[in-house]
């Protein structure tokens, strides 16, 4: 591969990556409200309620969410590995009640993680892995100051 292949296939690396920081930033605190929403509904308005474990695993799912979204949005090291944390912890939590949501449903019931986030689209699945990604992409970490910046030749 030529060098100018090879910032080709950066540049375009690097608007995906970009794209990607537009598509977390307008939807981490979309879905906190949907889940934070669906959490309240089904914690003190819906009636018969006799499972609470989809009610607090959709209010989890809404406090990390909004953590996420202050990290993507304070840019200083410490955001950087909240978010990161965050991130991994939410991923785990996906394929976690994801897995078991197919082998026990009635416990898990219906929550944000449930079916591998199969009521919003697989989302909340393709989201920590596309955070992720941008996190950790050369750009993100320098302008979080966890790498020193590149300069281009």
């Amino acid at each position: 591969m030529t060098n100018q292949e090879n910032k080709v296939s950066e540049n375009a690396l690097s608007g995906f990556i970009q794209a990607a920081g537009v598509i977390l930033a307008v939807s981490y605190p979309v879905l906190a409200l949907s889940a934070g929403a669906r959490s309240f509904y089904q914690l003190f308005f819906k009636e018969g309620v006799t499972n609470y474990l989809p009610a607090i695993l959709s209010g989890v799912a809404a406090v990390l969410y909004l953590l996420a979204t202050l990290g993507f949005v304070i840019r200083k090291r410490w955001a950087w590995r909240l978010s990161v944390s965050i991130l991994t912890f939410e991923l785990a939590m996906v394929l976690l009640v994801g897995m078991f949501s197919l082998f026990y449903p009635d416990t898990i019931g219906r929550t944000v993680w449930g079916r591998f986030g199969a009521d919003y689209a697989y989302f909340p699945l393709i989201q920590p892995l596309l955070g992720l990604a941008w996190l950790f992409h050369r750009q993100t970490r320098a302008t979080y100051g966890i790498t020193k910046p590149t300069t281009d030749a």
